[in-house]
């Protein structure tokens, strides 16, 4: 090969090599403005869920009337929690352009606590802001739910909500029997008589459930008292058996005092609160969270309707 060959070889491969680099270049160039305009349509996405599901005093969404959904088990750190409602009760109460605000309840209860913590708030922020509150029940308004509904003014039933179970319970199970027939000796040494009180494994002490019952009463009397100061004269002439924990179906709870009439939130928006505009205040999820959770929905829905397909069965 001559020397001239030899330089038109290098000068090719030069060439190749450079429109190889340009070629790159160009495809990570190309990459690069995908990502970022991916990464600002992301930001934009966050920004808009923002501003829709947490509406602030800057709202610029004129007159309204917020929502804030309790829906599901009210359970610390799970479900319905105190610390997550009262966040958006906050944001709802403090925008100038909310008319008033409607809780959409439908519980069937839970933490005791949880319950009260949101009750107290709801109370606290009724009486700062002067803001009218409605509790709508859906499904259910039972037990810890209706504690909840109990701080508004006014509360909103379907004619088939479940409302009412004023009352408080603990459940356990006993494996006495069963460790018996397994041959399983139940050793435990405890510092204070009191310690292993329901203890699942050893025999039920009389002393342990009248205890425990004592606790409960306590409980019971602090609902009691919460449904008698939100509810005021509309249950005074009803006899104390709607706090012994019963259930009542929508038309009966009006007529106990434990609801003021039928309807749904918008009726409730356009003729109680006179806002018809209605909008939901809530926390926003990552959308893989999202995503995790509507499929959860599905499936529990999906088997809800296999194992029970009619009626309104616990």
């Amino acid at each position: 090969m001559t020397s001239e060959q030899q330089l038109d070889r290098d000068r090719r491969l030069l060439e190749e090599l450079a429109t190889d680099s340009l070629r790159e270049r160009r495809r990570s160039r190309r990459w690069g403005i995908f990502f970022r305009l991916l990464f600002f349509g992301y930001l934009a996405a966050v920004t808009v869920l923002a501003v829709q599901s947490a509406p602030d005093a800057e709202s610029p969404l004129g007159e309204h009337t917020a929502v804030v959904d309790i829906e599901g088990v009210i359970l610390a750190g799970d479900g319905v929690d105190a610390e997550s409602v009262n966040r958006q009760l906050r944001r709802a109460f403090a925008n100038e352009s909310a008319k008033g605000v409607i809780l959409r309840v439908n519980s069937p209860g839970g933490s005791a606590v949880e319950s009260n913590r949101i009750y107290k708030e709801i109370m606290r922020l009724k009486e700062e802001s002067g803001k009218k509150v409605v509790a709508v029940a859906g499904d259910n308004c039972a037990s810890g739910g209706y504690f909840v509904a109990a701080a508004a003014d006014e509360i909103y039933v379907d004619e088939a909500s479940i409302v009412g179970s004023i009352g408080v319970i603990y459940g356990g199970f006993g494996f006495v029997e069963t460790m018996e027939k397994l041959g399983v000796e139940r050793r435990v040494v405890t510092a204070g008589d009191s310690k292993n009180m329901l203890d699942p494994f050893s025999p039920a002490r009389p002393e342990d459930a009248e205890r425990l019952g004592e606790i409960l009463d306590g409980v019971h009397q602090v609902f009691i008292e919460a449904v008698r100061k939100g509810r005021g004269e509309r249950i005074s002439g009803v006899g104390g058996e709607i706090f012994d924990g019963g259930i009542y179906g929508g038309v009966e709870s009006v007529k106990l005092g434990l609801a003021d009439g039928l309807g749904d939130a918008g009726y409730v928006a356009r003729e109680v609160i006179g806002a018809e505009k209605m909008i939901l205040y809530k926390e926003q999820k990552f959308w893989p969270d999202q995503l995790v959770d509507r499929f959860a929905l599905s499936f529990a829905r999906a088997m809800s309707a296999l194992l029970r397909p009619s009626g309104i069965g616990g």
